[in-house]
C-alpha cells in the first residue's frame, strides 16, 4: 500500500458517545465485515476483549483496518472512561489524526477537554464527529455553538444535518445549496470553511478574492492539510452509527481530508534532545515504534508497531533502541480485533504486530541500522497516579507468580505504576482510580488465575528527637568460656529537618579501641532503622560517641554492636522522641463550582490552600499542602465532590511533627492513623 493511500486516526471521546459502534458501522459500510455487531450483544470487532464486553465500554485500545475506495484506514478505538485516559494517550505516537467523537446528549466534560488538549500538545490534526444526530437533532445547534466557544472558532462543520435530522448534507465536496439544514445554510457553512482554510495560503486567498470564483476541493487540498497541521481548522462531521446516516460523507472526509503519513505533522522522534526527521519514502534504514503491548497467555508478549521509515519484513534483523544485539522477526502479523493475519511486510505508515519478542516494551524504538541508535519517541506525559493499593497473594508461595503477573499487567498499561517499597515490604500498584486498578486485578484473576488481597499502602512515618540527651550502656556476658564486654557512652542532639544521621567519634585515650568504633556505629544504625517508639526509622539526629570501656580479652565486635545500639536507645528515650508524618503538595484541577467544597474538605483534614488559578472552561487549579495520612481514599472523595470532574496529583513535600492523636495511634501500631 502506497503511503499516500494510508490514514492513521484514533477515535477518542468520553464513554457512551458511540465510538465503538461508529467503528463497527465503518467496517460494515466499507464491506470489511459482513455482520454489524453491537456493544450490547458483545460482538463488535474492536470491543473483543472479555472486560470490554462485560462492562460494555472500551477497556483496551484496539486498532482495526478497513479499505475504502483504494484507501487503507487504520482506526484505533480507545477507552473513554476518565480513569483509562492514559491508555488512550499511549497510542497517540501511532497516528496523524484524532477524531473527537461527541453526541448532543452528552455534555462536554473533562474527558473531552483533556483529549483535545493532549492532541494539541502532541501536534495531531484534529476533527470532530457528532454521532447520534437522529436521537435529539434539536440539541445539535447548541452543541456546535458550544464547540466554537469551548475549543475555538476553528471548529467548523464540513457537512450539516438535514432539517429532518435523518440525513446529512454535504457542505464541502459537492455542496447542495438548496437543501435545508438544522444549522445555518449550506452556503454559509461552505463559505466559512473555505475562508478559514485559505487563510494559510496567501496566494490562493488573493485568487479567491480577485476572481470570486468557487475553489475546488483539489485546489483546496494542500492549504486544507496545512490548516489541519496548524490546528487552524477542525472539521466537524455529523453521523449516526445506528442508522448509517452521514457515514459515506464521513468516509470521504477521513480519506480525502484527513492527512496521510506524509501530510501530517512529523513524528516526535528525538535524538540528543533534537527532533529527528524521518523519510517515509526511504526503503532502507527501517524505523518503527512500539505503541502498544499485549500479553497473550498462549502467544506471549505481542508488540504493536507503527512503521515510520523503511520496510519491516519477516526475517528482518532489528535492534531495540541502542542494543548491540539484534533479534530476528520470525513472524509478522496484522491484528483485526481478536483475529490475527500473518503478513510478509509492513511499510512506512503501516501497523504490524510482532509476537514472542520478550525484550520489546512500550515506547521502544526498533531499527535495522546503528545509524539510528539513540533515537527515542518524545516522552508522553501520562496522568500522575491518584490511587494505590498494596497487593499480596492469598496463596502462600505465590509471591514469584505475583511479581511476574504484575509485570505483565503493567507492561500492557503504561499509565499503571508498579513499585516495591522496601521499608514496608509492600508491592504497590498505582493508577488513576478504583476502577483502573479493579480491571487490572480482575485480569489477574481471570487470565492468570492469581487471587490476591489488597490493602491501602502503609504510610511511611519517621521518628526523631526534640532535645539533647545522653545514653550509656554496658554489655557484659559471661558463659563459662570467653565472655563479651563492651561499654559505650554517647550523646545525641536533634538536627534540622532533612539532615538525616550524622555520626561523630570523639573517643580519646583508647577507651574504645579504634577497631571497634565501626561496630558501635553499626549498632546505632540498626537502632535507627528499627526505631525506638513505633518501629519507624529515626532521622535527623547527630550522635557523638565520646567514651566507653573495653576488656583486653572479652571485648568483641558483637559486644560493641549491642552496646552502641542500647546506649543510643537509652539516649533517644530521654530526648523527647516524636513521630514525623509526611506532608505532600497537591495540584488539583476542579470545576469552579466545586472549589468551595474541595477547599473546605481539605481545610477540615489539616490541609492548607497555597493558591488558586482560574483556568479555561470554568475550571480552577488549586495548590495545596496536606498530611498524606488525611488523603487516604482521596481520589474517591474528590470525584464525589466534583461529579467525577476533579483530578489531582501529589508529591512529597517534607516531614513534620504529627499531632498528638496521630502519634499515639502510630506508636500503638496503627500505621494508617486517622
Amino acid at each position: 500500500m502506497a503511503v499516500h493511500d494510508i490514514r492513521n486516526i484514533a477515535f477518542v471521546g468520553q464513554s457512551g458517545v458511540g465510538k465503538t459502534s461508529l467503528v463497527e458501522r465503518l467496517l460494515a459500510d466499507s464491506q470489511t465485515i459482513t455482520h454489524l455487531g453491537s456493544v450490547k450483544t458483545g460482538d463488535t470487532v474492536s470491543d473483543c476483549d472479555p472486560q470490554s464486553i462485560q462492562y460494555q465500554h472500551s477497556i483496551e485500545t484496539t486498532p482495526v483496518t478497513l479499505n475504502w475506495q483504494s484507501h487503507t484506514m487504520n482506526i484505533i478505538d480507545t477507552p473513554g472512561v476518565l480513569e483509562l485516559l492514559g491508555r488512550t494517550f499511549s497510542v497517540f505516537p501511532a497516528i496523524e489524526s484524532t477524531a473527537l467523537v461527541l453526541d448532543a446528549n452528552t455534555p462536554l466534560n473533562q474527558v473531552s477537554d483533556r483529549l483535545f488538549a493532549f492532541a494539541q500538545a502532541q501536534q495531531k490534526c484534529q476533527m470532530v464527529i457528532i454521532n447520534k444526530l437522529d436521537l435529539n437533532p434539536d440539541k445539535v445547534p447548541a452543541l456546535v455553538a458550544e464547540l466554537a466557544s469551548h475549543f475555538g472558532a476553528e471548529c467548523l462543520p464540513i457537512n450539516l444535518p438535514a432539517r429532518d435530522g435523518e440525513s446529512v448534507v454535504d457542505c464541502y465536496f459537492e455542496p447542495d445549496y438548496v437543501q435545508a439544514t438544522l444549522i445555518d445554510s449550506v452556503e454559509e457553512a461552505h463559505e466559512r470553511l473555505i475562508d478559514q482554510v485559505i487563510e494559510v495560503d496567501e496566494a490562493l486567498m488573493a485568487l479567491y478574492l480577485e476572481q470570486g470564483s468557487e475553489l475546488s476541493p483539489e485546489q483546496l487540498h494542500e492549504p486544507f492539510e496545512a490548516a489541519l497541521r496548524l490546528g487552524h481548522v477542525i472539521p466537524i462531521c455529523f453521523v449516526s452509527a445506528e442508522s448509517g446516516a452521514g457515514v459515506d460523507l464521513l468516509l470521504r472526509t477521513l480519506t480525502e481530508i484527513m492527512p496521510t503519513p506524509a501530510e501530517g505533522n512529523p513524528p516526535l522522534l528525538v535524538k540528543n534532545g533534537k527532533q529527528v526527521p524521518v523519510n517515509i519514502e526511504q526503503s532502507d534504514h527501517s524505523v518503527a515504534h512500539v505503541f502498544k503491548i499485549s500479553v497473550d497467555p498462549y502467544l506471549g508478549k505481542m508488540a504493536y508497531l507503527r512503521v515510520f521509515q523503511g520496510v519491516i519484513r519477516a526475517g528482518s534483523q532489528l535492534f531495540i533502541n541502542d542494543s548491540n544485539k539484534a533479534f530476528k522477526v520470525s513472524h509478522l502479523y496484522q491484528q483485526q480485533g481478536n483475529k490475527r493475519f500473518e503478513i510478509t511486510s509492513a511499510s512506512a505508515g503501516d501497523y504490524c504486530v510482532l509476537a514472542k519478542i520478550d525484550d520489546l516494551y512500550f515506547d521502544a524504538v526498533i531499527h535495522d541500522s546503528h545509524d539510528e541508535d539513540g533515537i527515542k519517541m518524545r516522552t508522553l506525559d501520562f496522568p500522575e497516579p491518584m490511587y494505590s493499593l498494596a497487593i499480596r497473594p492469598i496463596k502462600r508461595g505465590d509471591e514469584q507468580k505475583l511479581s511476574e503477573t504484575l509485570q505483565k499487567i503493567a507492561a500492557e498499561d503504561p499509565s499503571l505504576r508498579l513499585e516495591h517499597r522496601t521499608r514496608t515490604n509492600e508491592t504497590v500498584l498505582s493508577g488513576q482510580g478504583e476502577f483502573h486498578l479493579k480491571i487490572a486485578l480482575e485480569k489477574m484473576a481471570s487470565i492468570y488465575k492469581l487471587e490476591v488481597e489488597t490493602t491501602e499502602p502503609d504510610i511511611e512515618y519517621f521518628e526523631t528527637v526534640t532535645s539533647p540527651a545522653e545514653g550509656r550502656y554496658r554489655h557484659k556476658k559471661q558463659s563459662g568460656g570467653a565472655g563479651q564486654f563492651g561499654e559505650v557512652q554517647l550523646k545525641i542532639r536533634p538536627l534540622a529537618r532533612g539532615e538525616g544521621f550524622q555520626f561523630i567519634n570523639k573517643v580519646v585515650g583508647g577507651a574504645i579501641p579504634t577497631s571497634f568504633i565501626p561496630a558501635v556505629e553499626k549498632g546505632i544504625r540498626q537502632a535507627i532503622e528499627e526505631g525506638a517508639i513505633s518501629g519507624n526509622p529515626i532521622r535527623d539526629v547527630e550522635v557523638t560517641v565520646y567514651d566507653g570501656k573495653h576488656h583486653p580479652v572479652d571485648s568483641k565486635e558483637i559486644a560493641f554492636v549491642i552496646a552502641g545500639k542500647r546506649a543510643f536507645l537509652d539516649a533517644v528515650n530521654q530526648a523527647s522522641p516524636i513521630i514525623l508524618e509526611p506532608i505532600v503538595e497537591l495540584s488539583l484541577r476542579v470545576p469552579t463550582l466545586s472549589v468551595g467544597d474541595v477547599t473546605g474538605e481539605l481545610a477540615g483534614n489539616r490541609g492548607v490552600i497555597l493558591g488558586t488559578n482560574a483556568e479555561p472552561n470554568n475550571f480552577t487549579a488549586l495548590q495545596a499542602r496536606a498530611p498524606l495520612n488525611e488523603l487516604q481514599g482521596y481520589a474517591q472523595r474528590l470525584r464525589a465532590m466534583t461529579g467525577g470532574e476533579g483530578s489531582f496529583s501529589m508529591v512529597l513535600s517534607h516531614y513534620e511533627p504529627a499531632p498528638h492523636h496521630v502519634q499515639l495511634q502510630v506508636c500503638q501500631g496503627g500505621q494508617n492513623a486517622e
